[in-house]
């Protein structure tokens, strides 16, 4: 949680760039990471010095070498610490001509974001801008990952904010809530094939810390937590850029996010690779035939982007890999054959566990879509049992555009410091949630189809042949009682209601007479 200090020089920082010429959120973010990572290699490179002091001993790993770049600079002159003093225009001259050419080259393999910085250039557009932000950069106190994963986090809630590029941001709350459903393991191999920002990977990061701290005692453990276990793909450089920051600022040191166009590209190097996979990948698209992957026609012969993500889902997993998907709702009662065969797949050959209808606003302004998300586990071998429902009515924020919230912060998200009242259920039901599933296969298979959960049973799912997963197909609505008369105490009151108009009647006709 930021506070209002650091809140407020990073507010300083938009609003400079903003006055400064440079209005298009993304691209400020961009340049934000780009500096930002400049100045992590500063830091990489002091740390290296320290400790070779320290142990009175050469440089094992310099990050910036001895001597002059191929323009006759001073490779010491391109470090953070050191240009940072320089006078506005020298600087400009130093990070434009030296610094962006080293991080394209020279900076090589640095650190994990460094492939995507190749075709990095300074799009700051005045010398005076950039020693604006230079200087209120450093004086951010960035010393710790967690301060360090927040303030990016609340850049790119900036960015959201903003009204552009929103698509790129599932809301923080839904994606943990799809993290606590999953329980992600210090053995997992997570991938998210729509990373965008890389929201999900970071926030099983945080789950893992939070509650497996051994990943970071274990030395096994720990290398495959930094090396091995976080997977993202995304055709967009500019996200790669960012969601590499993104995780490396939140302690992630070297993720595999990679340049990948997930339904474009066969996966026959991916396949059965992963033990979890989160997502909320892009809908309501469609691709030509030929310009999809071969191996996921295979799957299901289909257009539609959220079918073929699903495909691919599927193909990705490991036997006994799990999911928390989103979803469009359409992908729950499509009538097409392409929908049909993918439900029926994942209830006949694979274990569906959960389907969570989410309110219709949760993803305004961008996009007023109903979705839902899937969980579930692949087994190639069926294992479906019975299907858990949950109709989310709210989750803390107001569903129209504006967004705000309906609870203090403390009571926000699945798992909220404070424990919530009936009325304060009615605004978040997101505790309620993670609470029901863990009785799914208990209590709730005793809840009636009237309640906010419930459980379907595989046979009556498969019975209508469609596989029908909308959850209002099953839900019952409670109809309120009426109380009906007799049909002898119905003609009584119309008899009495008779006699009372015509005695009515009568002293009518005496008054006028």
């Amino acid at each position: 949680m930021l506070v209002g200090d650091i809140r407020n020089q990073i507010d300083s920082i938009w609003n400079d760039f903003w006055s400064g010429g440079l209005s298009n959120p993304l691209a400020v973010m961009e340049q934000i990471t780009y500096l930002l990572f400049i100045k992590r290699l500063d830091e990489l490179h002091t740390v290296e010095e320290r400790k070779a002091a320290g142990l009175n001993k050469p440089m094992a790993r310099r990050i910036f070498p001895e001597g002059m770049d191929e323009r006759g600079r001073p490779f010491e002159d391109l470090r953070w610490s050191r240009f940072k003093t320089f006078e506005p225009r020298e600087m400009f001259k130093v990070v434009d001509e030296h610094v962006f050419p080293f991080i394209r080259t020279v900076a090589g393999e640095a650190t994990s974001v460094s492939q995507h910085m190749r075709d990095a250039r300074l799009g700051i557009p005045s010398a005076a801008l950039l020693a604006k932000v230079v200087e209120k950069l450093d004086k951010v106190q960035m010393e710790n990952r967690d301060t360090k994963g927040d303030i990016y986090e609340y850049m790119l809630s900036v960015i959201a904010s903003a009204g552009q590029n929103g698509q790129f941001r599932t809301p923080r709350h839904i994606i943990k809530l799809m993290v606590e459903l999953t329980e992600p393991k210090p053995t997992d191999v997570i991938c998210d094939p729509a990373t965008g920002t890389c929201g999900f990977l970071v926030a099983a990061g945080e789950y893992l810390r939070d509650h497996h701290p051994e990943v970071m005692r274990d030395p096994a453990l720990r290398k495959h937590f930094h090396d091995g276990m976080f997977h993202g793909f995304d055709f967009d450089p500019t996200m790669l850029r960012i969601g590499s920051m993104n995780m490396i600022l939140h302690g992630i040191e070297n993720p595999a996010i990679i340049a990948r166009d997930s339904l474009a590209e066969d996966h026959a190097g991916e396949a059965g690779r992963y033990s979890l996979i989160l997502a909320n990948p892009p809908f309501a698209g469609s691709l030509d035939y030929e310009a999809c992957a071969k191996d996921l026609q295979q799957v299901v012969k289909t257009k539609k982007t959220e079918l073929l993500f699903l495909a691919l889902f599927l193909r990705l997993l490991k036997v006994g890999g799990r999911a928390a998907v989103i979803v469009p709702d359409g992908v729950l009662f499509g009538s097409s054959t392409a929908h049909k065969t993918l439900r029926r797949s994942l209830v006949e050959d694979h274990k569906l566990e959960a389907v969570i209808s989410l309110p219709s606003g949760v993803f305004r302004p961008y996009a007023g879509v109903s979705t839902a998300i899937l969980v579930f586990t692949k087994t190639g071998v069926g294992g479906t049992d019975h299907v858990w429902f949950y109709d989310v009515m709210a989750d803390g924020w107001s569903l129209d555009d504006k967004r705000q919230p309906l609870l203090p912060e403390e009571k926000q998200g699945p798992t909220p410091a404070d424990e919530l009242s009936d009325e304060e259920h009615a605004k978040n039901n997101l505790p309620d949630v993670l609470m029901r599933w863990e009785e799914r296969n208990d209590e709730e298979r005793k809840q009636p189809r009237t309640a906010q959960s419930f459980c379907i049973p595989k046979g009556e799912i498969a019975a209508s042949g469609t596989y029908d997963l909308s959850l209002n197909r099953y839900k019952k609505v409670v109809h309120e009682e009426v109380q009906h008369d007799s049909p002898a105490e119905i003609i009584a009151d119309l008899k009495a209601l008779e006699t009372e108009i015509a005695k009515g009647l009568i002293a009518l006709e005496e008054m006028l007479g």
